[in-house]
């Protein structure tokens, strides 16, 4: 366990420290240092938090779950509210408090991971039935993803979806319950894109980015342009061109196509493979959690981490359509990187109480008492 929480802790400052460097860099012609001072106080204050949480008995989430949830639905209720939360670009997904930016969608990431952890450690052994299984969770999870839909926020709705589907996967939900509501789901969605102008051109501009290379699939284009130019080794560190202009997010949501560009495609598979490390140690912890909650707890803040990393280079490299997720720990962005840092604290106090030695479920005796998973079975 120890190698793995030092593992853990090793990829995410590695990581950070990669962010401050590409974000330095990344806007040292436009704004200076402003970018990298603003990011290294909100590392401040995220490490508070991950020491915080790595600090309290993860129990204590468990108690907590529902005063989160509850808050974080207010706070989406309330960004939704005219002169209440702030709008730009159609989307209202922020509250601005004096120049400070806070994304309520982020605290209710976490929330959501926490109460499906409660709900299935509660429930386990009635999740494998429809009722307890899909119907009363999808209340839950339809909920807190409706009120991010409609900011909107689709990128964030998706992850949090199949996050949600894989930790009701994991608690025991049977696959022949959880198909329907993902088919659901998609048609939702699709019928949303359809009639949604400006993400029907994003999808076509991602079939064709060569054909739209010059409107919608602008940024899609300039982002392949660096990573291509970069080659084995990168341009230098400062060096990339596609910043000054070409790549309009390039401190946010495309900083990994300026690592790629100054750095090269060895520096961008060392970020991929940083992510993957970070990923075997949160499934590590998971499976060596001492109980329910704390393995779908680990296994939940793990996921959202692997997930929205995957999804956002999958976004830069133009294998998926653009999201606008940001790069966990690199991005710019205050309350990504708090949410981010929050989670790998979870995942350092499940660790911090976890059964080093933990007995197979095969071992088992076949009973209700010495088994939990016993009456599952019968």
């Amino acid at each position: 366990m120890k190698v793995a929480v030092t593992t853990l802790a090793v990829c995410v400052t590695s990581l950070l420290a990669l962010g401050l460097v590409m974000l330095y860099s990344s806007s040292m012609t436009q704004v200076g240092a402003h970018y990298l001072m603003m990011q290294l106080i909100w590392c401040a204050f995220g490490f508070g938090l991950c020491f915080t949480a790595a600090g309290l008995d993860y129990q204590v989430f468990k108690k907590s779950a529902w005063p989160i949830f509850g808050l974080a639905v207010l706070l989406l209720v309330l960004v939704l509210v005219p002169h209440v939360g702030r709008k730009i670009n159609g989307a209202r997904r922020w509250f601005d408090l004096h120049g400070v930016r806070f994304q309520p969608s982020e605290l209710g990431k976490i929330a959501l991971i926490i109460a499906l952890a409660w709900y299935g450690d509660r429930f386990q052994r009635k999740m494998h039935t429809f009722k307890w299984g899909i119907l009363f969770p999808l209340i839950l999870i339809a909920t807190l993803l409706g009120l991010i839909f409609v900011e909107p926020d689709r990128g964030t709705t998706i992850l949090l979806a199949a996050v949600s589907g894989s930790m009701l996967l994991l608690a025991g939900v049977q696959w022949k319950f959880i198909v329907p509501p993902i088919v659901l789901a998609a048609a939702g969605l699709t019928v949303s894109i359809l009639h949604d102008p400006m993400r029907m051109k994003r999808i076509f501009s991602w079939l064709d980015v060569e054909a739209n290379k010059d409107g919608v699939g602008y940024q899609a284009y300039q982002a392949k342009i660096a990573l291509g130019s970069g080659g084995l080794y990168g341009l230098g560190l400062g060096n990339g061109r596609q910043k000054l202009g070409f790549v309009p997010e390039h401190h946010t949501d495309f900083i990994f196509s300026i690592i790629g560009e100054e750095l090269g495609l060895i520096a961008t598979l060392l970020v991929i493979v940083a992510f993957v490390i970070l990923v075997l140690c949160g499934i590590y912890i998971a499976l060596r959690a001492s109980d329910t909650f704390g393995t779908l707890l680990a296994a939940g803040v793990t996921l959202l981490i692997g997930l929205q990393a995957a999804i956002n280079i999958g976004v830069v490299t133009s294998a998926l359509p653009n999201k606008g997720l940001p790069l966990p720990f690199i991005s710019y962005g205050g309350s990504n990187l708090l949410a981010m840092l929050t989670c790998v604290g979870i995942l350092f106090s499940v660790a911090r109480r976890a059964n080093p030695e933990k007995i197979p479920v095969a071992d088992f005796v076949a009973d209700e008492k010495h088994n939990p998973f016993a009456a599952k079975a019968t």
